[in-house]
């Protein structure tokens, strides 16, 4: 083992930026009322939790009371789905998704399709996009809402929302976007993106777990996913997570204010990464390059290799990242966005994800370049299919 400890999986989790952590900290001791309350107490902490909502609503261009609080980005997708198709059942029972969306979109879409609905999952192209024509096709007069995420999970993809949501508004059917991996790291303004209804989720950009918000756009109706008290202007039940939310506040405040500048620096690591990794032969680059891509997602796929094996030969290196592969979801098939992007199970085994965040360093990058080749080139020797591959080059070349 080595006492490096480089972390490269970002758009799983990031930690706590010590200015959010300093603004949470109050609210874990000493102002713990209950905002439902009317003494001096419980006014302060109502007060903190509605100057969170104002920097989350500035951070989308949105207004103050279309911000709603949630215990996290899966409740807030779960939400916006089973709270639109219940509102608006009436109208009709069709939903329009993607194939590659997060499970949070896709097993609430096989919920509702057990329900009633009619679930249409839309494909994409080899780099992750969808295509406009066919959204436009999919819709139907019983079609009540489209969601399509900001920006893919996986593989980096910014899809083309503003235009996605012209199209929605145009033939007046809801439209939510899964924004979780793209609030504090993308520009999103809900207005001019035609944006009805968003998901976010702090600890993507530095904020604390367990706490996410909603956006819902006034007028928009939407059935309630928790019910009980009267929180959240009678929406959301619950007490709320008040050192949660003051943490998302913020966190986005600072992400917006540092997005210029910082993503400058992630793209330049992220290129850099890439260029570097697509030099070791036999690798794909998944998902698009260029200002398409988020800034700091690298998604490669190494041939005739297995991503848990190089996953564990990276941990004993130091570098902490994530994969696509079988073992890593308890599934014998690799990861349904790879598969959705038209790779073969073979290659999609080989996935690796590299997540840059605002720790990571141009020594941390040019480490992972270090190591990385001899990791692959170790995993190949140990693989059949290499030796398969290595055998049939030699016969090709004898033919020739």
């Amino acid at each position: 083992m080595t006492d490096k400890h480089i972390y490269l999986d970002h758009s799983a989790t990031t930690y706590i930026k010590p200015q959010v952590f300093e603004e949470m900290l109050p609210y874990l001791q000493m102002h713990y009322g209950n905002p439902s309350s009317i003494y001096a107490m419980s006014r302060v902490t109502e007060k903190a939790v509605e100057q969170a909502r104002e920097k989350v609503a500035a951070a989308l261009n949105a207004d103050k009371g279309e911000i709603f609080f949630t215990g996290g980005g899966s409740e807030a997708d779960n939400w916006a789905l089973k709270g639109a198709a219940f509102a608006h059942k009436k109208k009709g029972n069709h939903i329009i998704t993607t194939q590659i969306e997060h499970h949070a979109i896709l097993h609430t879409c096989q919920f509702l399709e057990k329900n009633g609905f009619e679930v249409t999952y839309l494909p994409v192209d080899a780099e992750g996009f969808v295509d406009l024509d066919a959204l436009q096709r999919a819709i139907t007069d019983k079609t009540i809402l489209v969601s399509v995420m900001f920006a893919n999970n996986e593989i980096g993809t910014i899809e083309p929302i503003k235009e996605i949501g012209r199209i929605c508004r145009e033939r007046k059917v809801l439209f939510h976007t899964d924004a979780v991996q793209a609030v504090g790291h993308i520009p999103i303004d809900v207005k001019d993106m035609n944006i009805d209804l968003l998901s976010l989720a702090a600890h993507k950009f530095y904020g604390p777990k367990g706490v996410g918000a909603l956006y819902i756009r006034k007028g928009v109706k939407i059935e309630n996913l928790i019910h009980g008290g009267g929180q959240e202007k009678g929406k959301r039940a619950g007490t709320e997570n008040i050192a949660g939310i003051v943490g998302l506040g913020k966190a986005l405040e600072l992400a917006v204010k540092e997005m210029p500048e910082e993503n400058k620096r992630l793209v330049h690591l992220r290129d850099k990464l890439i260029a570097g990794l697509t030099g070791i032969p036999h690798t794909k680059l998944n998902g698009p390059a260029g200002d398409k891509r988020a800034p700091g997602n690298v998604n490669v796929c190494f041939e005739f290799i297995e991503g848990e094996s190089m996953l564990l030969l990276l941990d004993h290196k130091g570098v902490a990242a994530s994969s696509g592969s079988a073992c890593t979801s308890g599934s014998l098939d690799p990861s349904h966005v790879l598969l959705a992007i038209g790779l073969p199970h073979e290659i999609a085994h080989g996935s690796l994800r590299l997540s840059l965040g605002s720790a990571t360093t141009e020594q941390d990058v040019d480490y992972v370049l270090q190591v990385l080749p001899d990791i692959v080139q170790r995993l190949r020797d140990m693989s059949p299919l290499w030796k398969n591959y290595l055998e049939k080059k030699k016969v090709d070349s004898y033919a020739v």
